[in-house]
């Protein structure tokens, strides 16, 4: 498969469709598994790792798990196309720096990934776009069943599933929300947010989770704890949490709307003039321009403008997405050009500015 041709778009997560989409970018759950027969990555040596990704791949790809399924080799995959995964949150930062046998294997819409050899021998992955994560343990769900039952995973029935990391073991699963918080932060009042959520077993996390920094006021909030609970009571927790996250976050904007709509107009409008005029922009203002255009989108201020469209620009003037679009390796400061007049593109429906 040639990466190259998922640059021109993103995944269906990014859609902007879904139950409160307008604050709730997407619904992710994933499952750590291993195999009974083999150490964890830790202590496999490199013949270990070598033979459980080929017998791991082989079981996934005969499974047909979903339409179109493919796997890539991050053997020698180049350092920039396993950062375009990364920023695609097909694979994480530490999969995609490790060494030796590993892959991942995706279907063609992205909802479903599956790393293979990361922490665990299989971190498996179901995302959908909005308030969904029903939706997405029923995928998920399905998918552990059928390679389970070809699989000897490694479990025990006093502790659960067994994972390398002890804050996985027990389920072996992490639900996590990322939602979009540009009032919150706005009025200061995030803080009461992530203080809340602590006091439920709840973090709150940057944009690609765990040991990274929020970024255009995108943030995940996950469970913490999987041992001595069930699937259904972390998935409870989670959704019982978000609702209200999502009110604070609404109220928050209703409050900026009467008491400061013109100050709130002039910096949606400005974000866009910005975005729309810049001839060189950064990855990090692009971030935060975009924050704030995406909450006038959603606010009605600035109608004719593309949630879709939004959306997708958060993943599409990455790094290493830019550098596969030009088809070459580039610098940061033509980067910053490159972005700017993908954003203008976009922005201005493909015609240009």
């Amino acid at each position: 498969m040639q990466i190259s041709r998922l640059a021109t778009r993103a995944g269906e997560w990014l859609k902007g469709a879904g139950r409160d989409a307008d604050i709730v970018v997407s619904s992710r759950i994933r499952l750590a598994r291993n195999v009974a027969d083999f150490p964890f990555m830790s202590k496999a040596s490199a013949p270990q790792r070598r033979e459980l990704e080929e017998m791991l791949r082989g079981k996934i790809m005969a499974a047909s798990l979903v339409p179109d399924m493919f796997y890539l080799s991050l053997t020698d995959l180049p350092a920039v196309d396993r950062l375009f995964l990364v920023e695609r949150h097909l694979i994480s930062r530490e999969h995609a720096s490790s060494d030796g046998d590993r892959g991942v294997a995706f279907g063609d819409n992205e909802a479903i990934s599956i790393m293979v050899n990361e922490e665990d021998h299989l971190r498996m992955q179901a995302i959908r776009s909005g308030f969904e994560l029903e939706g997405a343990w029923e995928t998920l769900n399905q998918i552990d069943d059928i390679l389970e039952k070809d699989l000897n995973y490694a479990f025990s029935s006093k502790f659960g599933y067994l994972t390398a990391c002890p804050t996985n073991v027990g389920t072996g699963m992490r639900v996590s929300v990322m939602l979009h918080l540009p009032a919150l932060v706005s009025t200061r009042h995030l803080d009461k947010v992530v203080n809340a959520v602590a006091k439920i077993n709840l973090v709150v996390r940057g944009l690609y989770g765990e040991g990274t920094e929020a970024s255009g006021d995108f943030y995940q909030i996950s469970n913490q704890v999987t041992l001595g609970k069930s699937e259904r009571d972390i998935l409870d927790s989670v959704l019982n949490a978000i609702p209200r996250i999502i009110t604070y976050e609404r109220k928050a904007r209703e409050s900026l709307m009467v008491e400061n709509r013109r100050q709130l107009e002039d910096r949606v409008w400005r974000a866009y003039g910005i975005l729309n005029m810049a001839r060189c922009i950064t990855s990090e203002e692009a971030l935060h321009l975009l924050s704030q255009v995406r909450m006038g989108v959603n606010l009605g201020l600035l109608p004719d403008v593309d949630l879709k469209t939004v959306n997708e620009l958060f993943v599409l003037t990455l790094p290493a997405h830019l550098q596969k679009l030009a088809g070459r390796e580039i610098g940061p400061e033509e980067r910053n050009v490159v972005r700017a007049d993908l954003i203008r593109e976009k922005l201005s429906g493909g015609q240009g500015t």
